[in-house]
């Protein structure tokens, strides 16, 4: 008589659960979307544009990182544990093989959910620049053209700045040029000469003040310009590195949590 061998199908089955990472990928979105807004709201409470009212820029970049770190464990470890509770129960699989797929369920379920909250936060920001673009376009005719919103704005108008201020004076194609001598000077991490010269020339005869004191002005506002955008670099990418930090402790959480759901799942007795 021939001996016959039964074949657990678990070893057919596929290893990904995709209905359960879905599933925990949506949990681990919506509680990111909530955690977010519960800080972002927090954080305009404390915040005040009075002088030495509200919470300082450092401790509101500091409270935000930490936020940061929290919002990431608890959607995270929610999701991941929702994905390696609701995968298929494996009966004929090997414990190291059940261990490293419930691990890839909680992983899976974060980086499915981080694809869709990168994707909804990009769509929301797409949405607002549009329409914060119709509106700079409705304002525009009551604006001159030199004086657009853009990071050297400020020190553009600076200088262009004259203690005999004349109402017909049109100074907006020179402050354009200002502007970009400005963003190449920015870009090279110099001004050469030849553009200094000139500048200082366009503000003597736009202002009125002399060449010294024209040159000196552009050195100043040059100097300023260049610590407050070394200032936009050395945020930016502390704030990223921080973000890195914080969303890999997050695919951590998932990967944990999912193989305690997972242990949780086989815990469960059949009746």
């Amino acid at each position: 008589m021939d001996e016959i061998i039964e074949i657990s199908s678990d070893s057919y089955s596929p290893g990904v659960s995709w209905a359960a990472v879905i599933g925990g990928a949506f949990v681990t979105a919506a509680l990111s979307l909530i955690l977010l807004a519960l800080g972002a709201g927090f954080g305009l409470a404390s915040v005040s544009p009075w002088q030495s009212v509200g919470a300082s820029a450092s401790a509101v970049g500091t409270a935000a990182i930490v936020w940061l770190i929290i919002m990431q464990i608890v959607s995270s470890s929610m999701g991941g544990y929702l994905a390696g509770r609701l995968r298929t129960r494996w009966s004929g699989i090997h414990t190291d093989e059940v261990y490293f797929r419930d691990t890839a369920h909680g992983f899976l379920a974060w980086a499915v959910a981080l694809v869709f909250t990168a994707a909804f936060l990009v769509s929301a920001a797409t949405s607002m620049a549009g329409a914060s673009g119709q509106l700079n376009t409705a304002a525009s005719s009551s604006v001159s053209a030199g004086r657009s919103l853009d990071p050297n704005g400020y020190f553009v108008d600076a200088l262009f700045r004259s203690d005999t201020v004349s109402p017909d004076s049109n100074t907006a194609s020179a402050r354009a040029e200002a502007a970009r001598i400005f963003a190449n000077a920015l870009r090279k991490g110099t001004l050469p000469p030849a553009d200094r010269s000139y500048l200082s020339q366009l503000i003597a005869s736009k202002t009125g003040v002399s060449n010294t004191d024209a040159g000196s002005r552009v050195d100043s506002r040059l100097a300023e310009a260049q610590l407050a955008a070394d200032a936009t670099r050395k945020s930016i990418a502390h704030s990223l590195l921080w973000t890195f930090l914080a969303l890999l402790i997050g695919a951590f959480s998932a990967s944990v949590a999912a193989t305690v759901g997972g242990r949780q799942r086989d815990r469960v007795v059949l009746v």
